[in-house]
């Protein structure tokens, strides 16, 4: 079969996290021909890239009405060698479609307050309907850890007080951390859970998910303390740190599922295995803990780990974990996809810095700051474009895509909060910059994923709705506005807002794929907040202030900290400390209310519980 197809057809392998845009334009025409995709896809084009056929798997052998792929390679070529024409008119009618497919349409409506209150409003209801009340999450088997609707419901709450939308962060949120779902063991979430109670995983770790998931733990810390967040927050970002970590200082892309050729071997556990390593006092107490079964929750009678409630002996417990990870560390670890990939990274990034600041733990804040010069030194080409991926640090060729600058100017704007830093600033605004020049599509005022002097595909896509991750256009349209809040810039803020009258089109009926949209909308309706904090660096007042700021609940509100009028801070200009001492501007749209001197009155003006 391969001299078959090397001998009629040009093959095109593609990294679908390298080369992200292509995945997309080609899984477009994949779902348009046969109405669903996934992978592997296998798609047929002419030599300029014109799709005329397309299928996901294709089995070696025909099976159940389906030819196999030899045969399919076989008429395919067929086809070509005979009705050439025909092909390519076929191919120039299904390219033709995927543009007018594949185009955002525009809206002539300016964002209106009331309008987007009760979308949102909408979409906490709409998100109700699909709520599976008993379990967590939101419709059946498979589920997907919800990240983005999670900070959208998080917002919301904050906003308007819904107790519904807490309900639903509260439920999903403790359901896929006591599940096997999460690593009871050692911290890290999976990919997704095979069944409707998060207990079997598909075992992959991805860096994506493990980023926004920490972020959306601690946002569920920040606003209600509990104790089962904070050990989320904890464990994840320890295990961001000594899983994933890469020697240059970024963060790798991916655990692989399976060792030594079978999913999950590395995870789970039998009750024998149990004993063995715990003896039998601490490994029955511990198969009762972790829900290890003789008959098994996974394959061939072993189990995933769950930790349905807190355990009863909190030092004992430590020791069992300790053990247990110690045993399972002797095992064949999965393999590491060390690809290192921008916007993965700027998730990464922000998370990190948020969670060591709130949680006080400064190597986290210094690892989030080291991976961002990485991005800035490595993966930047010129003054301020950047490349996709890099490996052992070597930058590869891909140009990076519109979620890469969206995510990592982001991330820098988190750094620039936590640290007080200006030139993380100035390098947000950079990328923004770009974003600006080369992305934006001028007649829907959203933006395509992919650069205006990129390399030309059949089409060139956008897409508005989030998937695994936030869409690059929600993503630089939450960028755009915190940037506007941090310095002022009028044309961020419009550009923001000419790019969320598509979210608000969507936002209440299909709310599961605008998470992210959604919870940038809550920022604007609150304004953002914009919070400056003047004060010697050594004063305690301000660190007592900066923590309040950190720890409110305000939507997307953005933070600078520095000293009167400091350069390359906007926000921090012609803010003047109160009789000498430090003091908190509380603002929106560079107006602000009168100067706060406590802690107190930042947490009350923000919605920050602190004690």
């Amino acid at each position: 079969m391969a001299g078959y197809l090397n001998e009629n057809f040009i093959a095109i392998k593609v990294d679908r996290e390298e080369r992200p845009d292509v995945d997309a334009v080609y899984m477009t025409a994949t779902q348009s021909l046969t109405g669903s995709g996934g992978w592997p896809m296998t798609v047929f084009t002419t030599a300029d890239g014109e799709p005329f056929y397309a299928g996901t798997y294709f089995p070696p052998e025909p099976r159940h009405g389906s030819p196999s792929f030899p045969q399919l390679l076989q008429a395919l070529n067929q086809a070509w060698q005979g009705d050439r024409s025909d092909v390519l008119e076929a191919a120039s009618r299904i390219s033709q479609a995927l543009k007018q497919q594949s185009r955002v349409q525009a809206s002539d409506q300016a964002l209106d307050q009331d309008q987007v209150a009760a979308i949102c409003v909408q979409a906490v209801g709409q998100l109700a309907t699909t709520y599976d009340v008993g379990r967590g999450g939101f419709g059946v088997a498979p589920k997907f850890p919800p990240s983005m609707v999670l900070e959208f419901l998080l917002r919301e709450h904050a906003r308007t007080g819904d107790p519904r939308a807490m309900s639903m962060v509260a439920g999903t949120a403790e359901a896929m951390a006591r599940g096997g779902m999460y690593d009871q063991l050692s911290g890290g979430f999976a990919r997704y859970s095979v069944d409707a109670d998060w207990v079997i995983p598909h075992f992959e770790k991805m860096l994506y998910d493990n980023a926004l998931l920490l972020r959306g733990y601690l946002h569920w810390w920040r606003a209600t303390g509990t104790e089962l967040a904070a050990r989320v927050v904890r464990q994840t970002a320890e295990f961001l740190l000594t899983e994933l970590r890469t020697p240059e200082g970024g963060f790798a892309s991916a655990l692989d599922a399976d060792s030594e050729g079978e999913e999950g071997r590395a995870y789970v556990w039998t009750p024998t295995q149990l004993v063995e390593v715990l003896g039998a006092d601490d490994g029955n107490w511990a198969a009762r803990l972790l829900a290890v079964t003789a008959a098994g929750t996974f394959e061939q009678g072993a189990s995933v780990l769950q930790l349905h409630q807190e355990p009863d002996d909190a030092v004992r417990w430590e020791s069992v974990r300790s053990q247990l990870l110690e045993s399972r560390a002797t095992r064949v670890q999965p393999g590491r996809d060390d690809k290192v990939v921008t916007a993965w990274n700027g998730m990464a990034i922000a998370a990190l810095a948020e969670a060591g600041a709130m949680f006080e733990q400064p190597q986290w804040v210094e690892a989030a700051a080291e991976c961002g010069e990485l991005l800035w030194s490595l993966h930047r080409e010129g003054a301020d474009r950047l490349r996709r991926v890099s490996r052992g640090g070597v930058v590869g060729v891909h140009s990076g895509v519109l979620e890469d600058y969206a995510c990592v100017a982001d991330a820098y704007l988190s750094l620039h909060s936590v640290t007080g830093s200006a030139q993380w600033l100035a390098r947000a605004g950079a990328l923004l910059d770009v974003v600006l020049t080369q992305f934006r599509d001028q007649s829907t005022g959203g933006f395509f994923d992919t650069p205006a002097d990129g390399e030309p595909l059949v089409v060139r896509p956008q897409d508005h709705t989030d998937n695994a991750t936030p869409s690059g256009w929600s993503a630089a349209a939450g960028a755009l506005l915190s940037y506007a809040a941090l310095t002022g810039s009028e044309v961020h803020r419009s550009a923001a807002e000419a790019a969320l009258p598509a979210v608000v089109a969507i936002g209440g009926k299909h709310s599961r794929f605008a998470g992210f949209g959604l919870a940038v909308l809550e920022a604007w309706l609150a304004g953002p907040r914009e919070v400056a904090i003047v004060g010697s660096p050594d004063d305690p007042a301000r660190a007592a202030m900066v923590r309040a700021a950190l720890l409110g609940t305000a939507p997307g509100a953005v933070l600078s900290v520095g000293v009167p009028n400091q350069d390359g801070v906007p926000l921090l200009a012609d803010r003047p400390l109160v009789s000498g001492g430090a003091a908190t501007y509380i603002c929106r749209h560079f107006t602000c209310e009168a100067p706060v001197t406590t802690a107190a009155q930042v947490a009350e003006a923000l919605g920050a519980r602190i004690s």
